[in-house]
């Protein structure tokens, strides 16, 4: 599975030394102008984002409004920092991991192979994979709606919600498609768009359900990406 990793520095030897770190573990780099990136991290989804918090305008507090973006606030941040910022200051405003200056093609590949199993449980976390699925939803009035799911992903789905909608839907249960696994999970309304679609949440999946969820998209997702 090809993760995607945003990479913001001016340093051309910060650069020379990450991306054949990054590559050989089948992570995209994507390397945007300086004028270019802080609206990406607005507006785009990454697995990782490298910040050169010391060599970057405001890089710091680009790392700081990472963590406030829509968009990327979970993704996996690296800072790289040189002299004026300290590891832990970069730790507190939320990065994952640190890379100080200069960096060694060792500590690069070993930062990055640390770092390969929480991007790609960040890409399982928001990867949505179509479903055509039946979901049977739950409501705190003990009332149980059939209906389809549209989407599914390791922390809720997109369905299809019943004509007399109520926002208090408390479970939901269905079966993962091609399997005999099912899974029922308490659940919340994540948005709905006023046209009979809904977002369900997940909230406290069961261990044993969330294994059967993370193999599954695991598989569907390299197929579609194969």
């Amino acid at each position: 599975m090809d993760l995607d990793c945003l990479v913001l520095s001016r340093d051309p030897d910060v650069v020379r030394v990450l991306r054949p770190a990054m590559e050989k573990l089948s992570i995209h780099v994507q390397l945007p102008s300086e004028n270019s990136g802080h609206q990406l991290l607005l507006s785009q989804k990454y697995d990782g984002i490298v910040i050169d918090c010391d060599d970057l305008e405001d890089g710091l507090g680009m790392l700081r409004e990472l963590r406030k973006a829509p968009s990327n606030h979970s993704s996996v941040a690296f800072a790289v920092v040189h002299k004026a910022t300290s590891a832990t200051q970069a730790f507190n405003l939320g990065a994952n991991f640190v890379l100080q200056k200069p960096i060694e093609p060792v500590n690069a590949a070993r930062c990055f192979s640390a770092a390969i199993g929480l991007m790609t449980r960040e890409r399982r976390r928001y990867f949505r994979v179509p479903v055509d699925m039946p979901v049977t939803m739950i409501f705190s009035e003990g009332e149980q709606v059939k209906s389809r799911a549209t989407n599914l992903s390791e922390g809720g789905m997109a369905a299809d919600l019943p004509a007399k909608f109520r926002s208090s839907i408390k479970k939901v249960q269905f079966t993962l498609p091609g399997t005999n696994n099912s899974v029922e999970t308490r659940a919340e309304l994540a948005w709905a768009d006023g046209s009979g679609r809904g977002g369900i949440k997940f909230l406290e999946l069961p261990q044993i359900s969330r294994e059967h969820l993370e193999r599954w998209l695991l598989t569907h997702i390299e197929r579609l990406q194969g």
